[in-house]
């Protein structure tokens, strides 16, 4: 494949903040990829732009094209050509998108479906969507009372995805029912005043009025984003108010699991909190996630397997930015058995390239979010995918 052009411009994602979007142009048609951008940022993640989004657009623009025409592109491990040319002169985002658009464009020159590109084989499972139902935290806009927690989400557990989506649907729908919600966060999950505990209460009636109206269960997780509460010395809970020292914290988040059955439990400490994360293991049985803690990093995620801090992953590729290092993390999740969950940002756009991430990559779940145009064409896209096979 010969790349004849590579545009890049700003557009606007769903928070209506500016993002990138870049085209690359092959003799096959344009093919776009843009980035999205969180609001809850690791600390140790990938810079998004080197210097600035304009700075990247403009260096991205000014590319000496010939030096991409000499490239000849014709498989996934091409990409390291690419990286070759911008590597440390953009940020995580533009590269990102600068190779998820050449992966786009290769897909279409071999006449296959991006998933199909990257994929090992015809894959033999789908994703879990891990819905956010219910917000607070930094999704949360405004200075009003909201939950500590960030996120409060479904995963159904039905045999195909279509169904799946489905049943997330309907628990969001029941939800809106009992809160009488009027507002969603900026990722789409309904606005409360309640706190933390009033909300799981509420999530474990929407999962037996689920099981009895639709035959089919969700189980019940949470983003407890404990990085954005946490002052330095202590856990700083504003909605019910109380400071918790580390061990307080880890029993707190340990007894919620046990007394609300919760079965997925994302960044439940501080970002840099190996040791707390590995403590409050072993004393669940639940799905422990990395987020803030391994931030889609290779040496962080060793580093959490080291200490048995986890047991699943956030994958963000525009944390990283490189997805020949992306497939790398993957490749070594399924090697030690840890779980992947592909994930968007609270600031999402059109782009669906995660969905077939996940496929190619065979990621145990997807969080995409429930309700929005940029949530759910994640969604569509993966049944689209499920549909052709």
């Amino acid at each position: 494949m010969k790349i004849q052009k590579i545009e890049a411009r700003q557009i606007l994602d769903s928070r209506k903040e500016p993002t990138i979007e870049i085209s690359v142009i092959t003799e096959k048609g344009k093919f776009d990829s843009s980035a999205p951008s969180g609001k809850s940022r690791g600390r140790f993640e990938a810079k998004p732009y080197a210097r600035s989004l304009q700075t990247d657009i403009n260096f991205v623009n000014n590319l000496k094209i010939e030096n991409f025409k000499k490239l000849s592109i014709e498989e996934f491990k091409d990409l390291k050509e690419i990286e070759g040319i911008v590597n440390g002169k953009i940020g995580a985002n533009s590269s990102f998108v600068l190779e998820a658009s050449v992966l786009k464009a290769l897909a279409a020159e071999q006449r296959q479906e991006l998933w199909q590109l990257l994929s090992r084989g015809k894959p033999k499972k789908f994703p879990f969507p891990v819905g956010n139902t219910i917000g607070g935290g930094l999704h949360t806009q405004g200075k009003g009372k909201k939950p500590d927690f960030q996120e409060f989400l479904f995963i159904s557990k039905a045999k195909s995805f279509f169904d799946r989506v489905f049943i997330n649907k309907q628990a969001y729908k029941i939800a809106e029912e009992i809160l009488k919600a009027k507002k969603t966060t900026d990722e789409g999950a309904w606005h409360t005043s309640l706190d933390n505990e009033k909300i799981l209460e509420i999530m474990n009636i929407i999962k037996h009025r689920v099981k009895k109206q639709f035959g089919e269960g969700v189980e019940i997780g949470v983003d407890v984003a404990a990085s954005t509460f946490f002052t330095g010395k202590s856990y700083n809970y504003k909605n019910k108010k109380q400071r918790l020292n580390k061990e307080q914290q880890i029993n707190c988040i340990a007894d919620l699991a046990k007394n609300y059955d919760l079965d997925y439990i994302e960044d439940p400490l501080e970002q840099e909190d190996f040791y707390g994360f590995s403590e409050l293991r072993e004393k669940t049985r639940n799905l422990i996630v990395g987020d803030d803690l391994t931030v889609t990093n290779l040496t962080k995620l060793k580093k959490a397997i080291q200490n048995k801090s986890i047991n699943a992953i956030i994958v963000k590729p525009n944390q990283n930015g490189s997805l020949l290092k992306v497939r790398e993390i993957c490749d070594f999740c399924r090697d030690k058995r840890i779980k992947m969950i592909f994930s968007h940002r609270s600031g999402e756009t059109m782009d669906s390239v995660i969905a077939d991430l996940a496929v190619a990559w065979k990621a145990d779940f997807i969080k995409t979010g429930i309700y929005g145009k940029e949530r759910e064409v994640k969604l569509k896209r993966l049944m689209e995918i499920e549909k052709s096979l």
